[in-house]
């Protein structure tokens, strides 16, 4: 150190023989502090040196990013898997902020896509009552149609806002199933929604209770299915899309969930009048749904019992009947559910129905149908097995959607699922089935009203439909 000192001093000195007034004492403290800054720049440039990616020609954070933004692909599949916990998905975001999963701080970036290839036969027609898109002649013709496309594409962001506020958004692609006009191709059909977007108070370490608020599936039934891919009747004819708020308790196997829920017609399976009309300017409506899960065996065995209750649900059009039009009263409906898991089976059971009848299912053009309640219900069960080392999920499920009276062409619509899985990892999902449908009853005009050809109705009781399908689902 001495010597070095002595040689700058001395190049100091060729440099500035009379150093402008310096001291020895003062011209060494300021070349000792240039030594120290000649550290520090070396440093930087170490740091800079192996942050640098080549690659992209850009720098990387030395801030250590990656804690905070990240990529969890099984966490992502779990959200915005259309199978299983479909209502029920604030309370397994607090499951995994509560094991550690869900970081504070964090945000969370996913995505998905279902892609699917099928073809499907009808006894009848340009009549296809398989559910997974749209029933309609729009973009089903003849008595044979094939496809091979994307069902849907999601992405979901989750952020972890320190240990009591979770945010989540969802946006979703689903041309199948969009409510836009014209053929699948159709911009009108090709469009992004947002699906879901809540904020989320809660920590399961220090309360039972949690609140979201926001645009979130409604807590009436368990709508879930055994199926890999393909949703019950039960989903279809009463699981809820709305802007609303929830209240939760969950503990010790007890879950409790209150949601008030905005009037008018919301996105799915929801409605109550505001003033007589749809329009949504009221909180008036509300689901609670009660559910205990039993463990048993020492396992993972569990039995599953649950209830649920809605003011208003979507059937309370007069006739004819449209899509999310208004109707005179609420209709309430109520819901029953059980899921037992015993080693390598899982059996599902659930009963929905309304309280009243229907008023649109009355036809005046054929008073010997009277208005009827509507209902459906679902049996199924799964096995999993082991087949060359991998996994295997087999499934066998019955679903019944019911409208009208015995006799009606709206009468009901019956579906039945085969279907077997398997994961290539834990967030790609790979699946068959094999789907029968009887009977053809649309909701839009189910019993009639919008025929100029004489026609009483497009409902057909006597039309069935053979669908058989492979599909992917493959989430970020």
């Amino acid at each position: 150190m001495k010597y070095r000192l002595t040689i700058l001093l001395l190049i100091s000195l060729l440099i500035n023989p009379l150093g402008f007034g310096e001291t020895p004492k003062e011209l060494t403290e300021r070349l000792t502090k240039l030594e120290q800054e000649n550290k520090e720049i070396k440093k930087q440039i170490v740091q800079l040196s192996r942050n640098y990616d080549p690659e992209s020609g850009t720098h990387r954070s030395s801030h250590n990013m990656d804690k905070y933004l990240r990529l969890n692909s099984k966490y992502s599949y779990e959200m915005m898997d259309s199978t299983t916990r479909i209502n029920r998905k604030q309370q397994l975001i607090l499951e995994k902020k509560k094991s550690g999963e869900l970081p504070e701080n964090s945000l969370i970036v996913g995505g998905a896509v279902t892609a699917i290839a099928d073809y499907q036969h009808s006894n009848t027609t340009s009549k296809f009552g398989y559910l997974m898109r749209h029933p309609t002649s729009n973009n089903q013709v003849t008595k044979n149609v094939s496809e091979a496309l994307v069902h849907s594409a999601q992405f979901s962001f989750t952020g972890n806002l320190g240990p009591w506020v979770t945010v989540y958004s969802e946006i979703l692609y689903d041309p199948e199933q969009s409510f836009g006009p014209g053929t699948n191709t159709a911009l009108s059909r090709n469009q992004l929604q947002m699906r879901r977007a809540y904020v989320l108070f809660g920590n399961l370490e220090k309360t039972p209770y949690y609140l979201s608020l926001g645009k979130m599936a409604t807590p009436f039934g368990l709508t879930d299915t055994v199926n890999p891919f393909t949703a019950s009747t039960v989903w279809h004819a009463f699981g809820g899309l709305a802007y609303g708020t929830q209240i939760g308790y969950m503990k010790n196997g007890l879950n409790v969930t209150l949601m008030g829920i905005q009037g008018g017609a919301q996105f799915r399976a929801n409605n109550t009048p505001v003033d007589g009309t749809n329009v949504p300017s009221k909180l008036n409506n509300y689901a609670v749904d009660v559910n205990y899960t039993f463990h048993f065996g020492g396992g993972d065995d569990s039995l599953l019992l649950g209830a649920s209750y809605e003011r208003g649900s979507a059937y309370n059009q007069e006739f004819p009947v449209t899509h999310f039009a208004a109707g005179k009263e609420a209709n309430p409906a109520f819901d029953i559910y059980s899921q037992l898991k015993m080693k390598n089976f899982l059996v599902h059971a659930e009963y929905a129905q309304t309280l009243d009848e229907w008023p649109g299912t009355f036809n005046p053009d054929i008073p010997q149908f009277a208005a009827h309640k509507v209902s459906s219900w679902n049996l199924g069960v799964k096995y999993t097995t082991t087949i060359k080392n991998r996994k295997v999920d087999l499934s066998l499920d019955f679903s019944r959607f019911v409208a009208g009276p015995g006799g009606s062409p709206w009468e009901n619509q019956d579906q039945y699922v085969l279907g077997a899985s398997t994961f290539l990892t834990p967030s790609v999902k790979v699946f068959m089935e094999y789907i029968h449908t009887d009977g053809y009853a649309p909701l839009n005009f189910i019993s009639g009203g919008n025929f100029d050809d004489g026609s009483v109705t497009h409902s057909d009781n006597n039309a069935s439909s053979n669908i058989f399908l492979l599909g992917v689902n493959a989430a970020f």
